[in-house]
């Protein structure tokens, strides 16, 4: 079977449980997905769905945008984008308002500079960071 095109994930995949010192079984339980179709996606054999990065980015304890860049679902700017938001929206020091404000600022900052073709609101994000429009 030929290997896809997903960049490095297989490989930074295989190092991150390296590093949490799992085995593929021991990750591949936590994830909730099978021990050879982890195998299949460290090997770069398979490409997994957003859904799964997200499991395997949990049971790891990393970031699931890091997973999606890798694995080509999400640009390097839209993850930037998005931790920022993300770093935004769980901030507990702030209320709802001044999140929405800021939010606001930021869509417009970048509007202004050019970054954002489609300027999203707050109300796109959730509160684990992550992006309605997936």
């Amino acid at each position: 079977m030929a290997s896809l095109n997903v960049g490095n994930l297989g490989d930074y995949l295989r190092e991150q449980r390296r590093t949490a010192q799992l085995s593929l079984r021991q990750l591949a339980d936590a994830a909730g997905v099978s021990n050879p179709y982890l195998s299949q996606i460290e090997r770069g054999l398979r490409k997994p769905s957003a859904e799964v990065l997200q499991q395997v980015a949990k049971a790891l304890r990393i970031s699931a945008e890091t997973l999606y860049v890798r694995a080509g679902i999400l640009e390097e700017r839209e993850r930037e984008e998005l931790e920022t938001r993300a770093v935004i929206v769980a901030d507990p020091s702030i209320n709802e308002r001044q999140k929405q404000v800021l939010l606001q600022i930021y869509d417009s900052f970048r509007k202004e500079n050019g970054l954002d073709a489609e300027t999203r609101g707050a109300d796109d994000i959730t509160e684990d960071g992550t992006s309605t429009d997936d």
